[in-house]
């Protein structure tokens, strides 16, 4: 059982491992969060701490819009998975961060920082990693060249192509194609 000065310390942490432990409610907006939650802090005199969600609400309080405490699942599941699929639905094309923030409904700083809390990598990366993907799966199953390959899955120069594509795969897409040092 922690006290109330060790949760308020948790919750100025932002520490996400006591989720679901315990829930902070300030008294003056009539939310509640979880301790992790990245909002403003608010001041100590009007939060008040919960065991449950239902014992939150029984008191009056709605879930944060933010960190949605009543949602089970991770809170930003829901983005990481809309993030996913625009990217491979368009990893062709030449993509911007603010086009994928813009599509997500959130500023690209916001966006990159909670999807790579989340995912543990950057949209970059992922983007990245979905394309160096198809290439290999294009490498293995067709004849094009590594050039045709290089601008199919969506890079601009051959020679981000295969800093990437080494990079991912430990090799060239020559040497991928043919089998060898896998």
């Amino acid at each position: 059982m922690l006290t109330f000065d060790e949760k308020w310390a948790k919750v100025l942490a932002c520490d996400a491992t006591y989720d679901g432990l315990f829930y902070t409610a300030v008294k003056t907006t009539g939310i509640y969060c979880r301790p992790s939650c990245r909002s403003r802090k608010p001041k100590k005199e009007n939060v008040d701490f919960y065991l449950t969600r239902e014992e939150a609400e029984t008191n009056g309080f709605r879930p944060c819009k933010r960190c949605q405490p009543e949602v089970e699942h991770a809170p930003h599941r829901a983005l990481v998975q809309q993030v996913m699929a625009y990217l491979v639905n368009h990893y062709k094309q030449p993509i911007r961060l603010e086009q994928i923030a813009e599509h997500a409904q959130l500023s690209p700083f916001h966006l990159e920082r909670t999807f790579t809390q989340a995912t543990g990598e950057t949209p970059r990366q992922l983007l990245e990693r979905i394309r160096i993907d198809k290439a290999a799966y294009l490498l293995r199953t067709t004849d094009m060249s590594n050039l045709a390959v290089c601008y199919e899955v969506g890079f601009q120069t051959p020679s981000n192509f295969y800093r990437v594509f080494r990079q991912v795969k430990g090799c060239t897409p020559n040497t991928y194609r043919k089998g060898e040092d896998i």
